[in-house]
């Protein structure tokens, strides 16, 4: 009996050990979970990056003059064309306020943008364009919809590299130049900066040219006229997706609350 008796009491002072723990456990302050630094974002600084896309160009081409016979006006026709276009750019951003963005920028594309048509007026005959790229120097105004999403808006000078070659009925060369043209740009597009150095952006741009003097295209040899001036009218537009990488001059932070 006093055996029973001892092993009551021991059980007894157990649990009461046992729950002036828990108790005293209770009272205890909770350890908060540590705090996760937000992400940093910030639009101000300089960047390079790559570009791939699509282009279009619509070119219309006139004589304005035959060598050695003078104005000798003639319709040549209108070309649609479609390629590939791909390149680099590098640009720098500037914040304004907590949601505008003001930025300059480079771009440089190589295109394979080129078709085939007959001329309108010597439809035995046939001419190929091809732009072979295109660069651009442009400002540009954002907004931030989010502190990542960036919606723009540009536009500034361009200039395009093109060749052109007229072609006999017999498929050999008639004549051909190669020449560049200065034009203007513009465009919209939207960036998304997915970490503190690296977005992805898409846009869209729409170019066009005034060839005021024409362009002098030189004959086979053997053939009369020797050359001629034609004018060449080109208009095109890019659709465009890259990357960049961008390079802080003031340390990432946090430019807007949303």
């Amino acid at each position: 009996m006093r055996r029973h008796t001892r092993l009551v009491f021991a059980a007894a002072v157990l649990l009461g050990l046992a729950a002036t723990g828990a108790a005293s456990a209770a009272d205890l302050p909770v350890k908060a979970p540590p705090l996760v630094a937000p992400m940093m974002y910030n639009w101000q600084g300089c960047y390079i990056g790559g570009n791939v896309g699509g282009g279009w160009n619509r070119v219309d081409t006139t004589r304005v003059t035959a060598d050695g016979i003078g104005p000798d006006p003639a319709n040549y026709g209108r070309e649609n064309d479609s390629g590939v276009i791909g390149g680099v750019q590098a640009g720098c951003d500037f914040m304004a306020g907590k949601d505008l963005v003001f930025g300059v920028r480079g771009m440089f594309d190589f295109s394979n943008i080129n078709g085939r048509h007959a001329l309108t007026d010597f439809p035995t005959f046939s001419e190929t364009n091809n732009l072979q790229s295109i660069g651009t120097a442009t400002g540009r105004i954002g907004y931030l919809w989010t502190p990542q999403f960036l919606g723009y808006a540009q536009g500034g000078m361009a200039f395009s590299q093109n060749r052109n070659v007229v072609y006999q009925p017999s498929g050999a060369l008639s004549e051909s130049a190669s020449y560049n043209l200065p034009g203007m740009t513009v465009g919209v597009g939207a960036e998304y900066m997915f970490t503190p150095n690296w977005s992805v952006f898409a846009e869209w741009n729409y170019y066009w040219i005034e060839d005021q003097s024409g362009q002098h295209f030189v004959a086979a040899p053997g053939l009369v006229p020797t050359g001629e001036t034609l004018n060449v009218k080109p208009v095109s537009q890019t659709v465009l997706v890259g990357v960049n990488y961008k390079f802080h001059w003031d340390g990432p932070a946090v430019v807007a609350k949303y």
